[in-house]
């Protein structure tokens, strides 16, 4: 750990990011209703690009945007949209990737983090669209590798249900070893020389096939793209399950977490921390950041009366839609006041306890108290209180689940980012808690998100860095890694 010249512990500084996606309401569905929020503006550009400006003037690392790529129809179900349809719960949701080149167009620093799942598209195809938009964003591109949670998505893909939890984890490490195949092996770093004298644009010598021929994949390569600033993107991930631990301890550079409190999500931090070493990597090297919706005001009693203000706008039909789709769970089957704590399902026993924890002053959780406390925030925690008590719980969440920053829900859009510039992030700098400005000017996403100039690539002892082809080192001596 860090210590400040006193000896004393030092503070960590937070990474903060924006949590979005291309849809209206995100984590709180209903609230496109409110007379304050925009969000159901997500189809206009200018709406992105409004908040893309507002997010670098008050020094976000970055704006972090979900995806899913089917609707949420598991409760009233099966397969059943309608709720969702109707309440706007996450549906429609646009594709995030291709608004992000005009929000870097009137930013320089802030990072663009994009959900793009491995499990309904080629690798190569992948390859050329990250790399594409990281050389538009000037390095500022993170890739969110998830492996799909909804059965409607695998559907629409030409499957009848998700292929098993564990195999997508398997295909998945497939998946991001051919990544770093194209990203890192198939051009040396000065394979571009652009010699108007001899006319060569690229050396040949200096670009070659992977020939990855895998399980799942057949990939001869080379890639199409020459090497981006970043190579490869910086890399985001949100599994929490054995699989999933194993792919982020090896892999993410960031980890997402989410739970209702600090203790529900600390046992994870801890074990991927120690797995990270197994793999030879510096625990510290990789960052958590925690799912939160802060509501804040000047007063308890005003940030209070905000919270009830925006609670009437939720959609209690478009909640458990989206607990359903988180789940899997149809809460439709359970009587209005049956409490959630006595059925026969393990996994609502243990939600509901881990909300039972956080919010101690609910008696007893029925469906429409489950709706009620997941429509504004979602799946995260949810903070109400002044500038002064949100950063108290901030501080809490890192010293208890050691985390190192948030990803921050909004429950009004952009009205929750505008309290949190105007309010919380004066509270979090007058604690030395978060920074003055990005650390390196027009830099990457991965050197301001590791505070590292010149940290372009991925840190040294991840296994992105065994597939990079260095400038200077010949094609024999560059072994590509299987």
């Amino acid at each position: 750990m860090a210590t400040s010249t006193n000896g004393a512990p030092a503070k960590k500084k937070l990474i903060l990011n924006a949590f979005v996606e291309m849809c209206s309401g995100h984590q709180s569905p209903g609230l496109w209703k409110h007379p304050d929020d925009l969000s159901s503006d997500f189809n206009s550009v200018e709406h992105w690009v409004e908040l893309a400006k507002l997010l670098e003037a008050a020094k976000f690392h970055g704006i972090f945007i979900a995806d899913v790529l089917g609707g949420y129809d598991v409760y009233k179900g099966p397969q059943n949209l309608d709720p969702a349809i109707q309440s706007g719960a996450q549906w429609p949701v646009n594709e995030p990737l291709a608004v992000v080149p005009a929000m870097a167009a009137v930013t320089k620093n802030l990072g663009f983090g994009v959900t793009v799942a491995t499990t309904y598209e080629q690798p190569y195809h992948l390859a050329r669209r990250l790399s594409t938009i990281d050389h538009l964003t000037k390095g500022r591109l993170g890739w969110n590798i998830v492996t799909g949670y909804l059965d409607s998505a695998a559907r629409n893909h030409g499957q009848t249900s998700q292929i098993g939890h564990d195999e997508r984890y398997t295909i998945a490490e497939e998946y991001i070893r051919v990544m770093y195949k194209l990203f890192e092996s198939s051009w040396r770093d000065d394979a571009v020389i652009l010699d108007k004298k001899r006319g060569i644009y690229t050396d040949p010598a200096l670009v070659r096939t992977i020939n990855h021929n895998g399980k799942y994949y057949t990939v001869p390569g080379p890639h199409i793209c020459q090497p981006s600033p970043q190579r490869t993107p910086l890399l985001l991930q949100a599994g929490t399950s054995k699989a999933g631990k194993a792919f982020a301890a090896q892999h993410a550079e960031a980890i997402f977490v989410a739970g209702h409190s600090p203790g529900v999500v600390a046992k994870n931090v801890a074990e991927i921390r120690q797995l990270a070493t197994e793999f030879g990597r510096k625990p510290q090297d990789v960052k958590f950041l925690a799912l939160i919706c802060p509501i804040i005001a000047r007063t308890e009693e005003e940030a209070n009366a905000k919270y009830e203000d925006y609670v009437q706008y939720g959609d209690t039909e478009g909640a458990l839609a989206l607990f359903g789709g988180w789940t899997g769970i149809n809460l439709d089957v359970y009587g209005d006041d049956d409490e959630l704590r006595h059925v026969e399902s393990n996994a609502i026993r243990s939600a509901v306890e881990a909300w039972s924890q956080a919010s101690p002053s609910i008696p007893k959780w029925t469906k429409k108290t489950v709706a009620r406390h997941i429509s504004v925030g979602g799946l995260g925690a949810t903070v109400v209180g002044t500038p002064s008590s949100v950063a108290d719980e901030f501080e809490r969440w890192v010293r208890e689940a050691d985390v190192d920053g948030f990803n921050i829900a909004y429950a009004i859009k952009p009205g929750t980012f505008v309290d949190v510039i105007e309010l919380l992030i004066p509270e979090l700098r007058s604690r030395g808690l978060f920074w003055d400005d990005y650390v390196v000017e027009r830099g990457t996403y991965r050197e301001n998100f590791y505070g590292k100039e010149g940290q372009k690539g991925t840190i040294e002892g991840h296994v992105a860095g065994s597939f990079r082809w260095k400038a200077g080192v010949a094609k024999e001596d560059a072994v590509i890694p299987e």
